[in-house]
């Protein structure tokens, strides 16, 4: 089997990169191999479906530029093909005095991102979300929310609809080159391409390694669990309510999120999961432990960081805990209100010196690239690393030039 493009992860970036490079050339032989038996399985279909503005991300990212684009690129390619979303916006509140700064940097922030951004007083907030406590508040207009994976099996819908093929149940074990191509071995047969785009996610790094290329970062799962709402109480939250986040800390703390179908997720917590898709406390892998704990960029994170490391753990083992947190937000909640929910895994990446990738980071290899760190909002800006991708494979670069 040869083609000239394999992407390699069926979650909602690969797809997006397979849609996007059938609709460029003609006659484009794609095919997306994914290990489990249907799209969407891990990062894509366990977030929380909102459709971020962009405005905790540095005006000069990656993350700042694509959450932008992507934000409307999403909606109108959901509105195109008739998939259910709704810009409902939300509210970042500021529930301590030492948090007013943070809330009016993010201002700052927003308006230098060009998103349509208001502070609202206590007053206002309660007005949009009545049972909200907070000293101040940011109204983030442009949010909204969407299942990501009716998305991503649009994506993959169209991409059968366009000549392009999906692999499931496909494990990479080797990738070698062959001439001036690349062989896939897999546990189901070889697999020859002209070019690979890695979007393995949580199995990102490896994939690279496989192909040759060091990304200068390993892939560190944070699980994140997740409550929600019994149905009774869904109205104490009509839209997104968000903390302050930490700015030293990657994750944006415990929030609310009304999710497509109506009900109402509390979380996530973010937790250093024992392996790479470890969804549940007591899933262990020891060769991903073992990776993890000897990185010693792990080691230096978990050092500059044990403080919150271990209030996030508290939380994993504390409904008690973890409900004080969401009562900062909405002081009526009470333990009884909530169930637990599916949890997810973020692949973050960290570098050997303990810093963690802020931005979106994607490697050049030999004919090869591979995206190393996209976690949220990658589901938002899909669309948009995945044309971002496709500039960057050569054939593509000398067209653009030959257009130019």
């Amino acid at each position: 089997m040869t083609y000239d493009y394999a992407i390699i992860g069926g979650g909602i970036v690969g797809l997006a990169t397979a849609m996007t490079l059938l609709q460029a050339p003609p006659d484009a032989r794609v095919v997306v191999i994914e290990k489990e038996d249907d799209v969407a399985r891990h990062q894509t279909g366990r977030n929380s479906g909102v459709i971020h503005s962009g405005i905790y991300y540095p005006p000069a990212s990656l993350k700042a530029r694509m959450a932008r684009d992507g934000n409307l690129s999403m909606r109108e390619f959901c509105e195109e093909h008739g998939l259910a979303h709704e810009i409902c916006g939300k509210l970042i509140v500021a529930t301590a005095e030492r948090e007013l700064p943070l809330l009016d940097n993010l201002l700052e922030r927003g308006q230098r991102n060009g998103l349509n951004v208001e502070k609202l007083t206590p007053e206002q907030a309660r007005e949009i979300e009545p049972h909200v406590s907070c000293l101040a508040a940011l109204r983030v207009s442009n949010t909204g929310i969407v299942s990501y994976r009716a998305v991503a099996r649009k994506y993959a819908e169209l991409i059968q609809e366009s000549g392009g093929e999906l692999q499931f149940a496909t494990r990479v074990l080797r990738i070698q080159p062959r001439g001036g191509e690349q062989m896939i071995e897999t546990d189901g047969g070889e697999i020859t391409a002209g070019f690979i785009i890695n979007c393995a996610g949580l199995h990102s790094d490896r994939v690279a390694a496989l192909g040759g290329c060091e990304p200068g970062a390993r892939i560190i799962p944070f699980r994140g669990e997740y409550y929600e709402l019994i149905p009774e109480k869904r109205a104490l939250v009509k839209g997104l309510i968000y903390p302050v986040p930490n700015p030293a800390f990657p994750f944006l703390g415990v929030h609310f999120t009304r999710m497509i179908g109506g009900s109402v997720h509390a979380g996530p917590n973010a937790v250093l999961a024992f392996q790479r898709e470890g969804y549940r406390r007591r899933d262990v892998t020891w060769q991903d432990l073992r990776e993890t704990l000897f990185f010693p960029g792990f080691r230096k994170l978990a050092v500059k960081h044990w403080d919150e490391g271990w209030r996030e753990m508290v939380r994993s083992f504390s409904k008690r805990a973890f409900v004080r947190s969401l009562q900062k937000l909405v002081p009526e909640i009470t333990e009884r209100d909530l169930i637990p929910c599916a949890s997810g895994v973020r692949a973050q990446a960290l570098r050997a010196d303990g810093s963690l990738v802020e931005d979106f980071l994607i490697v050049r290899g030999k004919n090869s690239l591979h995206v190393c760190n996209a976690p949220s909002p990658a589901a938002t800006a899909s669309l948009e690393i995945a044309r971002e991708l496709v500039k960057q494979i050569p054939a593509f670069e000398m067209t653009a030039v030959a257009v130019a």
